[in-house]
């Protein structure tokens, strides 16, 4: 299909995880993007292909992106991008700048967060794909420092910054996840469209963007989860979710408890989407792939074998050694379902 024939049809995407040497994925001209996790995923010099810097458990399988061939691609400086006439991927990937004299502490992630977003609305404009369906925020240390200076809530700062006016009822799903290899390096990565979706919130929860004051001088800038523009062949997008109830984290001494939760919170997300889309599945099965994030490591066999016991092999996953954005918080989901 060409790029006017997909951008004609609407936008079309496909998620899957694959044990595959990324040469073979990259050959087929529909890959829109690929991602290998961890220290020890291969290389490629490809532009859809993304090294992503969270350990994998189990299978080092590969996350692949399928839309409407073929795919252009390219790279801008320390930016790379891949687009098919409807969706783009692109990704940044930025070292931390050193410490400003006199600057609070870790204000050096709120300026990569800045220039970051400021570059990636500006690269989105001007290719024609302004629409933001959802974002991946890949930081270190993501919850050290003390009260308003601890990075996840710098980072918000950032990030909100880098936004500018961008409108509320727009914003994209996201996930922002600390990386554990100590390397104060940001990646960011994209799905954009040039039509827009339908940003979703939880009934269960707080919009991030409401969130009170206690949780940092800027609220987090994302939606619970985003349909795709229509027509399309795509899967609703999921954020990140954990255990949060209303604005408040449950469970801190459970990580069972927590996953429970987030399944929870999952059900009653799908549960309104399906008010605009009533064809979706009411529950995650063979049309659902999540990415789960543990922060600690002996609590990964714990939550790999109760997702063994409830969803066998009808849910493909992926399984990753990462910190989640609130000190509490053991587990983190997020995904795509359809």
């Amino acid at each position: 299909m060409s790029a006017a024939a997909a951008t004609v049809a609407g936008p079309r995407l496909d998620v899957d995880y694959l044990d595959a040497d990324p040469a073979q994925a990259l050959a087929q001209d529909d890959t829109l993007a690929l991602f290998g996790f961890g220290h020890d995923a291969p290389h490629h010099d490809d532009p859809r292909y993304l090294r992503v810097p969270l350990e994998p458990v189990g299978d080092r399988r590969l996350e692949r992106w399928r839309g409407s061939g073929p795919v252009a691609r390219g790279r801008d400086g320390d930016l790379a991008w891949a687009e098919d006439g409807a969706l783009q991927f692109g990704v940044i990937e930025v070292d931390e700048p050193a410490p400003l004299p006199g600057e609070p502490a870790n204000g050096e992630i709120g300026r990569a967060a800045e220039y970051l977003y400021r570059k990636l609305l500006a690269f989105t404009a001007q290719r024609g794909y302004p629409q933001l369906l959802r974002i991946w925020n890949y930081l270190d240390g993501i919850t050290l420092g003390h009260g308003d200076e601890e990075r996840y809530r710098v980072f918000c700062v950032g990030r909100a910054a880098g936004l500018g006016e961008f409108p509320i009822a727009r914003l994209p799903a996201a996930t922002a996840i600390g990386r554990v290899d100590g390397a104060r390096r940001l990646q960011v990565y994209w799905l954009a469209s040039r039509t827009p979706g339908t940003p979703l919130e939880n009934p269960r929860q707080v919009s991030a963007y409401r969130y009170p004051r206690q949780y940092g001088p800027q609220s987090p800038s994302f939606a619970r989860a985003m349909l795709p523009p229509g027509p399309a062949r795509m899967p609703l997008l999921l954020s990140g979710t954990a255990a949060v109830v209303g604005h408040e984290s449950r469970h801190a001494e459970s990580v069972l408890a927590q996953l429970e939760e987030t399944l929870a919170n999952f059900d009653s997300l799908i549960g309104a989407a399906r008010q605009h889309r009533p064809d979706l599945p009411p529950a995650f099965g063979p049309g659902s792939r999540l990415k789960v994030y543990v922060r600690d490591l002996p609590d990964l066999p714990i939550v790999a074998a109760e997702l063994d016991r409830r969803y066998g092999d009808r849910v493909p996953r992926i399984l990753v050694h990462a910190a989640v954005c609130r000190h509490e918080l053991l587990v983190e989901i997020d995904g795509v379902h359809g």
